[in-house]
């Protein structure tokens, strides 16, 4: 199983796209309906589709930028400023070197301090923290097959075995259940879609909806919505949408 992106609503998917292709320096694609900045094997891929904007303190996930020395933390937060986004102000405490930020759509992100062991190695975009439950971290792990680098208490984290992007979970207070603006999307390697969602519901995920266009819309053991695509859809329509 393939994580093919984590996608995320806006009012305004075209300036999103714009201010993370920018941050990050990838060239964004057109993409069932929306923009994909595309990953690879050790980075996560990003998309942004029509909907509803993030809102500040009830995201369910927020994106961990590294930096490797100081000066390329504070070059890093000029070019997120000038592209569009703002600081927050998070209760963090003095003495927290990260710094943190809304993008254009209203998601929170970290420019994480130079120096940090646990994001060593990981790349520019180091981790995607989400709020769920140690069981939906150990129910990704087994379903996309990537190694549980972390599992302590209610936290859990997991990487691909390429390395690269990690992904965390841990409780928030405050997070609403329902409904997810930010949600994940994957394609089976093998091309078999059905013996995708077989496997996955086989793990606790409960199956939802299936989409005229062939996408299977499911949710988490925490009740977050995901979905499958059909073989080949990562290159096809450009028409539609993943929800």
């Amino acid at each position: 199983m393939r994580l093919l992106a984590v996608t995320f609503e806006t009012d305004d998917p075209a300036a999103a796209a714009r201010f993370w292709a920018g941050l990050l320096d990838r060239e964004p694609i057109e993409d069932f309906g929306g923009l994909l900045l595309p990953g690879d094997d050790t980075q996560l891929g990003l998309r942004f589709v029509a909907g509803r904007p993030g809102r500040l303190g009830s995201n369910r996930m927020h994106l961990h930028l590294t930096s490797s020395d100081l000066d390329d933390q504070r070059q890093t937060v000029a070019t997120a400023i000038k592209l569009g986004a703002h600081h927050l102000d998070v209760g963090q405490r003095p003495e927290e070197t990260h710094v943190v930020l809304a993008d254009p759509a209203g998601y929170e992100f970290c420019v994480i301090e130079p120096g940090n062991d646990y994001l060593a190695g990981c790349g520019p975009l180091g981790e995607l923290t989400c709020a769920g439950s140690r069981q939906v971290g150990t129910f990704w792990s087994q379903a996309l097959g990537w190694t549980l680098v972390w599992d302590r208490g209610e936290q859990t984290a997991i990487q691909s075995p390429h390395g690269g992007t990690k992904i965390a979970w841990d409780t928030w207070d405050g997070t609403p259940v329902t409904p997810n603006q930010q949600r994940f999307e994957l394609l089976p390697d093998d091309g078999d879609q059905r013996a995708a969602v077989d496997e996955l519901t086989s793990l606790g995920a409960t199956r939802l909806d299936t989409r005229d266009d062939g996408i299977v819309i499911l949710a988490d053991p925490d009740g977050n919505g995901f979905c499958v695509r059909p073989a080949g859809a990562a290159a096809a329509s450009k028409s539609c949408s993943c929800w």
